[in-house]
């Protein structure tokens, strides 16, 4: 039951992937911290897979369930297709509604919709029940660009390999630095053009955008944007304790789809020297090819350097199969999943290989670590144009022309990062990228501005709106 002292509800709505849950969880906790109740909404399926850790929830942040038509699950393959899409946005806002409606006959009425862009149909529902809504954007703004003059037909496709791509409040691109399904990938993955382009169909619609970024990083992007629409920089939506300490405690998300090492990861970073590790990740959803695999992992074996390497369990029966003959314990460390936060900030972490998500990247930056980019696809493309030629705080792990990266490469990346004259520049910078991103958050910093802001918006509703809400309800509107 809400308090006296809640401002207001916020119903959070979050495409079920764990790159999307993550930064609206935190945003949970800030509301929470700022004394607004906060909900968080996914899909049935993603709950039942989930791990939960209550330490790290509080209480007064609930967790809600709609259907994506998929309740018992569904596999990566079916997720990335058109079917998916389709029965999702037919599937979900019946649920959504029947959820909405519980909610306005309970002590908990709803005043705001939080919702990830990747639903814009959640936006309409919204509207429906009267509701004041804010679009929650996973990616940086200037990736949002590109979406949008695509959505405006002013960046037209296909793209020709000679092309130069100048658009408004963006560096000239190449046409390797688009997100991934617009070139490299072009044609591979039609779902993604319902996920990030046709987002923009109803966006004007929004009363507030709240990217998961930050002002500072990229503002000729974010004034493009607040040009065109209520615009509010709400990121980085990491864990407190990594940015201002304003949430006691709040050391880590608190949902994963997966199991983290945390006491073998930091028990074995304790024993190494400063700045002598790689860290090496690819996030929760990259798929690698055996080749790719051994590449890496001969790669990282070649070096002077300790390594720690994320493999996913579903994908640790692609590594060599005596790699861990051959390598010992002291030398690299190969998890399923570890404390991502916690070991990027570990003074022994010099360097981040990393497929430049854009979780993944916040999260670098947060914690002032270099980076070697190997981005795999959507955003990560032109998320490394960014750490490379804009924030200088890494370099691009090239490729082959079979699309491998190899070991010889892996080794030469990491040797320029972690011993050479252009890579204390980049960790130069990243230290000061570091104190920019924190500066945010922290009192009178502008993402910590915009929340606050944000707060005292939703928490104008007029007296009597709610039995306004509560007789459309009953009436079906």
């Amino acid at each position: 039951m809400a308090s006296k002292q809640q401002k207001a509800h916020c119903l959070l709505v979050s495409y079920p992937s764990q790159g999307h849950i993550n930064p609206m969880l935190q945003f949970c906790k800030r509301l929470e911290y700022h004394k607004v109740k906060a909900t968080l909404v996914t899909t049935r399926s993603f709950w039942k897979q989930a791990s939960i850790t209550e330490a790290t929830i509080s209480d007064s942040i609930a967790l809600e369930a709609i259907s994506d038509g998929y309740d018992e699950g569904a596999d990566q393959d079916v997720k990335n297709s058109k079917i998916y899409v389709e029965r999702f946005w037919k599937v979900g806002p019946v649920t959504l509604s029947e959820l909405l409606h519980k909610l306005f006959n309970s002590d908990l009425p709803v005043d705001c919709v939080i919702y990830d862009s990747f639903l814009p149909w959640v936006l309409d529902v919204a509207k429906k029940f009267g509701l004041v809504a804010a679009a929650f954007l996973t990616q940086p703004c200037f990736v949002n660009s590109v979406y949008f003059h695509l959505h405006q037909g002013i960046l037209k496709l296909p793209i020709k390999k000679e092309t130069k791509i100048l658009l408004p409040a963006l560096p000239e691109l190449e046409p390797p630095d688009l997100p991934s399904f617009l070139y490299l990938q072009y044609g591979m993955y039609p779902i993604f053009w319902d996920l990030v382009v046709d987002t923009f169909d109803n966006i004007g619609k929004a009363d507030w955008l709240l990217p998961n970024t930050v002002y500072e990083l990229e503002p000729e992007a974010v004034d493009l944007m607040r040009r065109m629409w209520p615009v509010k920089t709400i990121g980085p939506t990491v864990p407190s304790m990594f940015l201002d300490k304003k949430i006691q405690d709040d050391q880590d998300y608190g949902i994963s789809m997966f199991k983290p090492e945390n006491d073998l990861c930091m028990n074995w970073l304790h024993h190494k020297p400063k700045a002598s590790v790689i860290y090496v990740s690819f996030g929760s959803l990259a798929n690698l090819s055996e080749d790719q695999m051994e590449e890496i992992a001969w790669g990282l074996t070649q070096t002077e350097n300790y390594f720690l390497w994320v493999v996913r369990e579903s994908e640790q029966v692609k590594l060599p199969n005596n790699i861990r003959e051959i390598v010992s314990a002291d030398k690299g460390l190969i998890v399923t999943w570890c404390p991502q936060l916690k070991v990027l900030s570990h003074e022994a972490v010099g360097c981040f290989v990393t497929h430049c998500g854009w979780n993944s990247t916040l999260e670098a930056l947060s914690s002032g670590v270099p980076m070697i980019g190997f981005p795999q696809w959507t955003d990560q493309t032109t998320n490394l144009k960014y750490i490379v030629d804009v924030w200088k705080v890494g370099i691009r792990a090239l490729v082959d022309e079979k699309g491998i990266l190899r070991r010889e490469t892996v080794r030469n990346c990491i040797k320029e990062v972690m011993g050479s004259e252009k890579g204390k520049e980049m960790k130069n910078n990243a230290i000061k990228w570091m104190s920019v991103v924190k500066s945010s958050m922290e009192e009178g910093g502008s993402s910590d501005k915009n929340i606050e802001e944000f707060i005292t918006m939703i928490s104008e509703r007029p007296e009597g709106a709610y039995d306004v809400l509560r007789e459309n309800t009953r009436n079906g509107i």
